[in-house]
C-alpha cells in the first residue's frame, strides 16, 4: 500500500518538482514568462536539494533514485516547453543542433526501458554536471537571452553524458541506481569478477 509516511526529507523535494509541473504549465497558459521563469528556477534548486541532503543524511534509496529521476525528466520536459513558448526564435534558429542532441537521449531512454523496463537513475558525475549547465543556460535564456558558448558547451556535455548512459545500461544487466561514471562502473565489473 502507497504511504507518504515511508518518505524521507529528500523524497519531498523531488514531490516537489512533480508538484510544479501543473502549476508550471498553468502559469505557461497565461503567458507569464517571469513567473514561470522564477518557479523554474526553484525546481531547478530543490533538484540541487534533493541529492546533497539524500548523501549527507544518508537516506539514499532505489526509490529515492527514481523518484529524483523522474522529478528530473518532468522538469526538463516542461523546461523544453517553456522555451518553445516563450524562446520560439532560439528554438527555430538552432533546432538542428537541438535534435542532434536530443535524439541520443530518447535512443538513450528506449533502450533503458528495453532492458530494465524503467528509465535509469545512474546519476553520474556528468550526468550532474550536464544538468547544471544545462539548467543555467536555460534559466539564463529565459531571464536574459542566449550564450552561445554555454549553448554550446551544454550540447556537447549533453552527448557525452547521454553516451555514458547508454554505455552504463550495456554494462550493467540489472537496474542499478548512483553509478559516479564508467570508470567506476568497470572497477565494480573487475572487483565482482575476482
Amino acid at each position: 500500500m502507497f504511504t507518504f509516511k515511508n518518505f524521507n526529507i529528500a523524497d519531498w523535494f523531488s514531490f516537489y518538482r512533480i508538484a510544479a509541473v501543473p502549476i508550471l504549465i498553468l502559469v505557461l497558459w497565461f503567458d507569464n514568462k517571469s513567473l514561470f521563469t522564477w518557479l523554474l528556477l526553484v525546481s531547478y534548486c530543490t533538484d540541487m536539494i534533493d541529492g546533497f541532503l539524500a548523501r549527507r543524511l544518508k537516506i539514499t534509496s532505489a526509490r529515492g533514485s527514481q523518484l529524483d529521476s523522474f522529478g528530473d525528466q518532468l522538469t526538463f520536459l516542461i523546461a523544453l516547453v517553456g522555451l518553445f513558448t516563450f524562446e520560439y526564435n532560439f528554438i527555430r534558429e538552432n533546432y538542428v543542433l537541438i535534435l542532434i542532441s536530443f535524439f541520443p537521449y530518447i535512443i538513450q531512454m528506449f533502450i533503458a526501458f528495453w532492458k530494465y523496463g524503467k528509465a535509469t537513475a545512474f546519476h553520474t558525475y556528468l550526468a550532474k554536471l550536464s544538468a547544471i549547465i544545462q539548467g543555467i543556460f536555460i534559466l539564463w535564456l529565459l531571464f536574459f537571452g542566449p550564450i552561445y558558448w554555454l549553448f554550446y558547451t551544454m550540447i556537447v556535455i549533453g552527448l557525452l553524458e547521454t553516451i555514458e548512459e547508454i554505455t552504463l545500461i550495456f554494462i550493467y544487466d540489472n537496474w542499478v541506481a548512483g553509478v559516479k561514471g564508467i570508470y567506476w562502473a568497470l572497477k565494480d565489473k573487475r572487483r565482482n569478477l575476482n
